[in-house]
């Protein structure tokens, strides 16, 4: 049997029309989905195995006859089922078909004319929905195996098990109305080979809710996938292993909308996570020999509405520049902050401005090394009419050498928007505060706007990572001239300094601020012995927050930070390293320096000697009792976050005892979110996508699926989560877990020519993701800083809108 013959079945009728006309070849050239109007649906049973028909075969074909007898007119259609393979070579009976189904145990099913056949319908449009054990069928087939999309491993449990099904595509018919985290029991397949990426997955089983057996394949374990395959359309799912699958409601509203895509009745987008899909384009060039005419250090990005992408460099020249760091002279950390301007219609990159800052220095210690300069960039919400740019840098005119004490700042400028050149000379100071420049780091520098015209502003806790073994930044001690170094409860802890905070204030127009309803203080608030409160704080208790981004639609922030050093948790003083990501719903405390990841406490210390523990600080009634702290000792409640990930894992939690204390015992960790592992870590929080909210006639833009997905990421692209992430809107701001995850590192690449060292990422107008790749050393650019865009290639959704079966809506 040809391919033309059924083709010409296949085409035949038309979409819109009454019943369809028995398939000729002189109807060929007529151009409609299988079946026409009479949708038509086989289910194939045929089984390699002797004995008897199996129940679940009875059940599915019940359940299929069920679902093509109900719901709307427009979705309905007919069933036929056969144990008989002899069907693939009736070319009449196929060219009436709009899918078939394999609801077949294991086995050569099917000879090789038989297999021609159904090679035939598909390349002439056909669909196929598979169905569990189909997925043992045809075991020497190469194309049956890519019509399926992967095999089971002979070591799949045996047993029925109740786990819980991550539903990641939240659009495609077949999940769109199923729970975010759906909870059920069936016979779960593991699978030889992992297809996310060569199929486009659109749910996973969680492996932690049940015992996978030796050949678990991991946190990323599809369930549920769908793809465009040889001209037709293909939906697997290796559940429905159970009679009581096919009673269970939730399972047929699975079956239906897989059933609604492979017939055409409806559209769906089964390509949208191939990564073969997606173009990753380095958009700038390495810098001239001495010149930042591409790119400086890279620190962060914004995308203008016209498309061009604003990018900043910190302060750090290329290695050929000098570094001073005697503090005898007055250019210590002298630096350019630098403002790039890449225009996508030329291709071509404009320097918009250079800030003298302090923070060209880096290398060697704690008292060398220094993380100020050009931290942030936004673009007034106005900006295509007023050409305001925000930055958030500190200016090197404003140290003071003596005290090593700086001034940081936001400041607003204009924008030639005929040369891309910043006018210096219109800076307007919005929001100044003190920061030490002593002893390194934490310099935080992220800003966002949300719908109200509020910006938010991230700022470190102004700390070294010295002196407290890795664990709490809570050593008093240490200190240049009075100013404490080494103590977040200083900064991060204390109600009256604006550092280790994410600020929220309203900026006017003529440069100055008000302050928004809601804030986590008034600015008003006092304590007996002097404590006061800073209006413009939104968000306390964050260590190194480079990066926030607010959800336009939602108006819920996002962000995350970098945690310390231990690599291990201690039994003495608490947690290990946790970078961390939380979804912010109101103002609130996250913790630092008192506790971290799901509300676990570090140890307080003594005085006069530090090294020696005193008690657990309490996560709900946490006390600032530092003798650095100038605010209110009795500081808000400690609010869980969402995303925590040390070098042991992700979400690493322990044992509690009747206190709520932790037992940090390595051996009793139990890793709540397994896709997560750290080790050298630095949290690098994403934006949330929204197709709605990109240009309609964009070739490049994202898709649809991955609206509402929150990008979370790290610097570093070995083990660290370069990853989207699924919230459930229910529990998201009081610390609940991320409900589905997948990785993106084959699409945004990782490795020393692709994206290794990401350092901000965010959507253009074009729904294009822009990225930037800090480099390849520290303090510095060099030749692998770059801007990159990201781009989707794929196409729509299918089958196309003029292919969809009776005309039915999408």
């Amino acid at each position: 049997m040809t391919a033309g013959f059924v083709t010409a079945g296949l085409l035949s009728g038309t979409a819109n029309a009454g019943p369809a006309p028995e398939p000729t070849l002189t109807t060929m050239s007529v151009k409609s989905p299988p079946g026409g109007a009479n949708v038509r649906v086989l289910i194939f049973h045929g089984s390699a195995a002797p004995g008897g028909e199996s129940p679940v075969v009875n059940a599915g074909i019940e359940a299929i006859e069920r679902i093509g007898l109900t719901g709307p007119a427009n979705e309905r259609f007919r069933v036929e089922a056969t144990d008989d393979a002899s069907v693939f070579t009736d070319e009449a009976k196929l060219g009436r078909l709009n899918a078939i189904v394999f609801l077949t145990g294991g086995g050569d099913v099917l000879d090789p004319e038989q297999e021609a056949g159904l090679e035939a319908y598909m390349e002439a449009g056909g669909g196929f929905v598979g169905l569990h054990d189909a997925a043992r069928a045809e075991p020497y087939s190469d194309w049956f195996t890519g019509l399926i999309g992967a095999r089971p491993a002979a070591a799949s449990p045996t047993a029925v098990q109740r786990a819980t099904v991550e539903v990641g595509d939240r659009r495609h018919p077949a999940t769109k109305d199923l729970p975010l985290e759906w909870k059920r029991p069936d016979k779960w397949l593991n699978w030889t080979r992992n297809p996310s990426g060569e199929v486009h997955t659109v749910a996973r089983v969680r492996e932690t809710t049940y015992q996978p057996g030796p050949a678990a394949n991991g946190w990323d374990h599809p369930v549920s996938w769908c793809r465009d395959y040889d001209g037709g359309r293909s939906f697997y799912t290796g559940m429905g292993g159970t009679v009581s699958s096919y009673d269970e409601t939730d399972f047929r509203t699975h079956l239906r909308g897989a059933l609604l895509w492979a017939t055409r009745i409806a559209q769906a987008d089964c390509k949208a996570t191939i990564t073969g899909n997606y173009k990753a384009e380095r958009l700038t060039q390495p810098n001239q020999p001495g010149r930042s005419d591409q790119i400086g250090e890279p620190h962060g990005l914004v995308t203008a509405p016209d498309g061009r992408v604003f990018y900043i460099g910190r302060g750090g020249g290329d290695s050929s520049q000098p570094v001073v760091t005697d503090w005898n002279d007055p250019d210590i950390g002298k630096g350019k902050g630098q403002i790039h301007v890449y225009d996508p219609r030329t291709k071509q990159v404009t320097l918009a401005g250079e800030l003298t800052v302090f923070g060209n220095k880096g290398g060697g210690d704690e008292l060398v090394k220094v993380e100020e300069g050009l931290l942030g960039i936004e673009l007034d919400p106005d900006f295509e009419r007023n050409g305001w740019v925000y930055l958030h840098y500190t200016p090197h005119s404003g140290i003071d050498r003596e005290t090593r004490m700086a001034q940081r700042r936001v400041s607003r400028f204009t924008l030639d928007p005929a040369t891309d050149r910043l006018d210096l000379g219109s800076e307007k100071v919005l929001l100044e505060w003190p920061v030490q420049i002593h002893s390194c780091c934490h310099a935080g520098g992220g800003m966002t706007w949300d719908s109200r015209g509020n910006l938010y502003i991230a700022t470190g806790d102004n700390n070294s990572s010295g002196f407290s073994g890795g664990y709490s930044g809570n050593n008093p001690q240490p200190n240049y001239q009075g100013v404490s170094f080494a103590d977040a409860r200083r900064t991060a802890g204390n109600t009256n300094n604006l550092n280790g905070k994410i600020l929220r204030i309203h900026p006017e127009p003529d440069g100055t601020y008000t302050l928004p309803e809601g804030n986590l203080f008034t600015g008003r608030e006092t304590a007996e012995g002097g404590g006061k409160t800073r209006g413009e704080i939104y968000v306390m208790g964050v260590r190194n927050p480079a990066r926030i981004f607010v959800d336009q639609r939602t108006d819920v922030l996002y962000a995350g930070w970098v945690g310390p050093d231990a690599s291990a948790p201690s039994t003495t003083w608490g947690p290990a390293k946790y970078d961390t990501f939380a979804v912010i719903t109101e103002a609130g405390n996250r913790g630092w320096p008192y506790c971290m990841g799901n509300k676990q406490p570090y140890r307080d210390r003594n005085l006069p000697d530090p090294t020696q523990p005193l008690g657990w600080y309490d996560c709900d009634h946490p006390k600032n009792e530092s003798p650095n702290n100038d605010g209110l000792v009795n500081l808000p409640p400690v609010t869980g976050n969402n995303i925590w990930y040390s070098p042991q894992g992700g979400a690493p939690d322990f044992p509690r005892d009747a206190s709520g204390v932790p037992s940090y015992q390595q051996d009793q960790a139990a890793y709540r979110l397994p896709w997560l592992k750290g080790g050298g870590q630095a949290a690098m929080n994403g934006p949330v996508y929204r197709y709605d909210d990109v240009a309609a006639d964009s070739a490049v833009k994202w898709p649809a699926y991955w609206d509402g997905k929150w990008f979370v990421g790290d610097f570093y692209d070995a083990d660290q989560p370069r990853n989207a992430v699924l919230m459930d809107p229910r529990n998201q701001g009081d610390g609940g877990l991320p409900v589905h995850s997948e990785s993106l590192k084959k699409i945004v690449p990782v490795g020393n020519d692709g994206i290794r060292n990401l350092m901000d990422w965010k959507f253009g107008p074009d729904g294009a993701l822009y990225v930037l790749d800090y480099g390849r050393g520290f303090f510095t650019s060099d030749a692998k800083s770059a801007l990159w865009r990201v781009t989707y290639t794929g196409g729509g959704p299918t089958p196309a809108a003029d292919q969809l079966a009776r005309g039915a809506v999408r």
